[in-house]
């Protein structure tokens, strides 16, 4: 299975480097985010697509230099002002006919992360002076900003409040450079202090979501018995039959959602909640970095039995059901089943 899950990723990449979420008409697009997680499986492999991948976005910041410019003087008032998570498939450009929630300061946490850790892997990231001062850029953007107080979208691009999932990801974004550019030691103490506040909940609005477990994997923020609690939160509050519902009462592809749309409160909604596959593989990655093999195991077994096909991962089922949405495959979750399967084998080999 994982040589159809490596096919997949290899049928959404485009031939500029970077991948599109899914092949579906709602999801032909490229997010920031998105092609930090699809990437990271060929992070310790000998080709060349992790580092085409990311110089493809660094050229992206660097053509939306300018923007970068402005908003180290300017902090950004409206959404638009702020850099994009979304970008068209083939050019690369920002999109500009329809109103999104781009302020996702996780996006950014991730990237810089991505880039730290492809130069753990010794990967050549850095290609040039210019490369280091759009890293540069990118870590005073966050400062300018004040992500560890700025309400952002988050990793679900949803409404605007303080998530403890991209406080973490711009912290191991943070962490991962600081040895290459300039980090100013607020940024990591006023982060953690904010994490800290929330912990365990992801925001002010949300006891436990599914973004959480990003704190434990990749980003390796929090570990021990805090990222046992995270994750045990998880599984007893989201966990399901056919993967992980992102938050109770979550609106999106609800089984409620056409009927009634998405403006009703939450609490509507609960029972209701699509359940998204990559969970799955996400807490068998989690539970490794805890310790827990066989319970890694059994997750990773189960992602194999929720595919459509071999390799092929939906982004989520209908609640209850075995019916997919039509984002059908999700690069994100066949993503996360070769870095849990992979992962899995290692550990087991040398156990």
């Amino acid at each position: 299975m994982l040589q159809e899950s490596y096919q997949v990723l290899d049928k959404l990449r485009k031939p500029h480097g970077l991948y599109i979420a899914s092949p579906s008409n709602f999801y032909k697009y490229v997010w920031i985010r998105d092609n930090v997680y699809i990437s990271l499986p060929f992070v310790n492999k000998d080709n060349e697509w992790y580092e085409k991948t990311y110089y493809r976005m660094l050229d992206l910041f660097r053509e939306y230099e300018w923007k970068l410019d402005i908003l180290l003087e300017n902090k950004p008032k409206w959404v638009w002002e702020y850099i994009h998570a979304r970008y068209s498939a083939d050019e690369v450009k920002e999109i500009h006919d329809e109103a999104w929630g781009h302020v996702q300061h996780d996006m950014i946490g991730a990237f810089l992360f991505g880039i730290g850790l492809g130069i753990q892997h010794d990967k050549g990231m850095i290609r040039d002076q210019k490369d280091l001062d759009i890293l540069q850029k990118l870590v005073y953007y966050l400062e300018n900003v004040e992500y560890w107080h700025d309400p952002d979208n988050g990793m679900w691009e949803e409404w605007r409040e303080i998530h403890a999932s991209s406080l973490g990801a711009c912290l191991a974004g943070l962490n991962s450079i600081d040895e290459f550019v300039d980090v100013p030691s607020k940024l990591i103490g006023n982060g953690f202090k904010s994490l800290f506040e929330l912990y365990p909940r992801e925001s002010p609005d949300k006891s436990v979501d599914l973004a959480q477990l990003s704190l434990v994997y990749p980003y390796r923020i929090i570990n021990g018995l805090k990222g046992e609690f995270i994750v045990s939160r998880v599984e007893e509050s989201l966990l399901r039959e056919n993967g992980v519902i992102r938050y109770a009462g979550d609106s999106y592809y609800s089984t409620l959602e056409q009927k009634h749309g998405r403006e009703k409160p939450r609490e509507f909604y609960k029972g209701s909640e699509a359940e998204w596959c990559f969970g799955l593989p996400w807490l068998a990655l989690c539970h490794l970095e805890l310790g827990h093999i066989e319970k890694a195991s059994e997750y990773v077994q189960k992602t194999e039995e929720i595919m459509i096909k071999p390799g092929v991962l939906p982004e989520l089922y209908y609640s209850g059901t075995r019916t997919p949405n039509p984002n059908t495959p999700l690069g994100w979750g066949c993503s996360m089943y070769i870095l849990a399967k992979e992962a899995l084998v290692k550990k087991t080999v040398h156990v």
